[in-house]
C-alpha cells in the first residue's frame, strides 16, 4: 500500500508525491531556476467570475495559476498576498457554513458556567465563538488555539476586550491530537474544557482530552456543506489551474466530488495544514503541499513551491 511520507523542509514545507522524491527548497541546484512570474493585470472578482480591467493582455493572462476555495467573501486576504506576487487566481468557493442548534446554547453558557478552557481548533470555529462571547457580555475566559491562522482570528478583538479573552495555549504541532496531548491542566484534578466545533470535526480532541481526565463539553455550534451550486464555466477554467488552495478537509471532499470521471485531474493542492493535507491524500490527491503550522504565510509558501514544481515539470 502506497503511504503517504511528510517530509520536513528547511522552509516547513512538505509535500506528497508519488512519483517524485521530496526536496526542499533551499536544495534545488540540480534543477534550473523557475522562470520568473510576471505580474498579472489587476482583475475584479464578482460572483466566481474573474474580470480583467485592462482590454489587452498577453496570452501569459489568460489561465488563473491558483484557484482559491473558501467559502465567499472570505478568500480575498490570500488572492492579495498571491497577486503581490504577481500570481493569477480564480475564486471558485466550494463550502459554506450553516449555524446548528447549538450556535444558540453557546452564549447562555458563556454566560452561566466558567470552564478553565475554551479550545477552537479552526478560524470559523473561532468567528462563531467570538459572535456568542460577545452576546454572552464577553466574560473572562481562557483560549487554547490548534495554530497561529486560528490564532490571528482573535488579534482582531478590539483592545478593551483582550482584557477578558486571553488566548493562552498553543500546541507545538498544529494538529488536534498533539492539542489534545499537550493542553496544561489546570484544573483541581479535573479541568473543564469547552470545545465549540463543526459538526464535521472529528473526535480526536475530545477523546484525547477526556482520556488524560479532562471534562469536555463539546457543542456542534455549525456545519461546513458543499456549495450548491457550481458555475460550469468557470469550473472548466479551474481544472486547468496547476494548484488548487485548499483550507479545510470538507473543501477537499467538495473539490474531489466535482473532478469528472472522465478526466485524470493529477494538478496540486495547497493545503492550509496537514489535517486537510492528509484528508486531499486519503481521497487520492497525489500532489499534496502543506505547510507544517497553518497560517497565510505557510500556506502561501505551499502554493510558491507547487507552482515551482508545475513549472519545472513543464519544462522537461
Amino acid at each position: 500500500m502506497e503511504q503517504l511520507t511528510l517530509t520536513s523542509q528547511k522552509q516547513n514545507l512538505h509535500r506528497t508525491h508519488t512519483t517524485m522524491s521530496p526536496f526542499s527548497l533551499s536544495t534545488l541546484s540540480h534543477i534550473p531556476p523557475p522562470a520568473t512570474m510576471r505580474s498579472s493585470p489587476p482583475r475584479w472578482f464578482l460572483n466566481g467570475r474573474i474580470f480583467l480591467k485592462v482590454a489587452s493582455a498577453s496570452a501569459d493572462y489568460a489561465s488563473p495559476k491558483v484557484v482559491v476555495t473558501r467559502e465567499r467573501g472570505k478568500n480575498r486576504t490570500l488572492i492579495n498576498a498571491l497577486e503581490t506576487r504577481g500570481i493569477d487566481c480564480l475564486e471558485l468557493p466550494l463550502i459554506e457554513h450553516n449555524q446548528l442548534p447549538d450556535f444558540h446554547k453557546l452564549s447562555s453558557i458563556l454566560s452561566s458556567t466558567s470552564f478553565d478552557w475554551i479550545i477552537i481548533t479552526s478560524p470559523e470555529a473561532g468567528v462563531t465563538f467570538l459572535d456568542a462571547w460577545k452576546a454572552a457580555g464577553t466574560p473572562k475566559v481562557r483560549v487554547g488555539v490548534v495554530g497561529a491562522g486560528t490564532a490571528s482570528i482573535f488579534e482582531k478583538i478590539v483592545p478593551s476586550s483582550k482584557q477578558s479573552l486571553n488566548v493562552a495555549f498553543v500546541p507545538s504541532k498544529a494538529t488536534g491530537t498533539v492539542l489534545a496531548a499537550e493542553l496544561p491542566n489546570y484544573g483541581n484534578g479535573r479541568s473543564s474544557v469547552l470545545y465549540p466545533a463543526s459538526a464535521k470535526a472529528s473526535n480526536e480532541i475530545d477523546e484525547g482530552l477526556a482520556k488524560r481526565g479532562f471534562e469536555v463539553t463539546r457543542l456542534n455550534t455549525y456545519t461546513t456543506e458543499p456549495i450548491s451550486h457550481v458555475d460550469q464555466m468557470v469550473l472548466e477554467e479551474a481544472l486547468t489551474a496547476p494548484v488548487i488552495a485548499v483550507a479545510s478537509p470538507s473543501a477537499v471532499r467538495a473539490w474531489v466530488s466535482l473532478l469528472p470521471e472522465s478526466q485524470k485531474w493529477d494538478n496540486a493542492a495547497a493545503c492550509i495544514g496537514e489535517t486537510t493535507a492528509l484528508a486531499a491524500r486519503k481521497l487520492g490527491l497525489r500532489n499534496v503541499y502543506f505547510p507544517s503550522n497553518p497560517g497565510l504565510e505557510g500556506w502561501v509558501n505551499s502554493i510558491l513551491e507547487a507552482l515551482q514544481v508545475n513549472s519545472q515539470l513543464h519544462k522537461v
